[in-house]
């Protein structure tokens, strides 16, 4: 069993690590672990936070992307940023900064979403 702080960080370190081996690594193979890497870490940090909803089922908005891509849209935009970054354009940058941007803000959002209360009857 892992300790709880390890078991914490572990999905935002296989992101970490697969946005690093992304940047580093110049062969087409290693990239595409490293896409799968990233992807993985994904996909558990989606699953913990659903996981970890308060909020009832009834109350979510159902909306028109369907929810496994809905989840990674901000580890989407990410990952095309990082990818973007490696293109040698006078556009990249910019682009790049902005999926990183609308990134971090749908995240940000989504993590303030995530802190519902429970509230318990009192029972008297």
């Amino acid at each position: 069993m892992l300790s709880k702080p390890l078991y914490e960080v572990l999905p935002l370190s296989y992101v970490a690590i697969g946005s690093l081996g992304i940047l580093l690594f110049d062969q087409a193979f290693a990239q595409f672990l490293a896409v799968i890497v990233y992807l993985w870490g994904s996909r558990i940090y989606s699953l913990r936070s659903n996981n970890r909803r308060t909020d009832a089922k009834k109350r979510r908005k159902k909306g028109w992307i369907p929810s496994p891509l809905y989840e990674h849209i901000p580890a989407f935009c990410f990952l095309s940023a990082i990818l973007l970054s490696q293109h040698n354009s006078k556009l990249a940058p910019i682009l790049a900064l902005c999926l990183c941007s609308f990134a971090l803000y749908i995240f940000f959002r989504r993590v303030g979403y995530r802190k519902h209360k429970i509230f318990a009857a009192k029972c008297m």
